[in-house]
Order: C-alpha cells, then structure tokens, then sequence
C-alpha cells in the first residue's frame, strides 16, 4: 500500500487519483502519521465500498470490546453470573418505566 503526505492531495491531485486508480487504497500521512484511506470507488461499487467500510469498523470495535473484557476478566464469568448482572441492571430501569408510565 502506498503512502502520500496530505499536501500532495493539494499540490497534485491529479496524481493522487492516477496513484489510488493503481493501488486501489492510499494511505494518507499528516507529519508522517496515518490520518486516512483513500480507497477507490465508482458509481457502481460505493454501496459497496461504504458497506464493506461500515462493517469492518463494527468488527474492529468489536474486537477492541473483547480484548477490553479480557483484559479486565470478564471473559471468564459464567453465563449464570452474567445473567445475575444483567438483571440487576435492569432492575433500577424496570421500576422506573413503570413509575414513569403511571404518571
């Protein structure tokens, strides 16, 4: 994958889009750091870029919320525990729906 400074997208844009038609994805860099992707896409496949976009930012915040539970232990509870937790959650909320909706 290739990498272009930020400026290069406004000193030579012409050959920023001729570099991504290449490469299909360009890394942009902002004092020498990742800041984006460019990743090309057409009238036809945008919905498909965008989905396909979407859907591995969902799975990459997924993954951040597993290693997060591992490193905190909860990947060892028991569905049992994990129940119990649940309900006690809800608990407070129950009760104030109902209080709420007799008003």
């Amino acid at each position: 994958m290739k990498f272009i400074p930020v400026r290069a997208l406004r000193i030579n844009p012409g050959e920023v889009w001729r570099l991504l038609r290449q490469e299909r994805d360009v890394v942009v860099t902002s004092n020498g750091k990742p800041v984006g992707v460019l990743t090309l896409a057409d009238e036809e496949s945008l919905e498909d870029v965008l989905a396909t976009l979407r859907q591995g930012r969902a799975q990459a915040a997924l993954a951040g919320i597993r290693r997060a539970a591992v490193a905190r232990g909860l990947d060892r509870l028991t569905q049992r525990r994990v129940q119990a937790i649940v309900e006690k959650a809800r608990k407070p909320r129950q009760g104030g729906a109902a209080s709420r909706a007799r008003r």
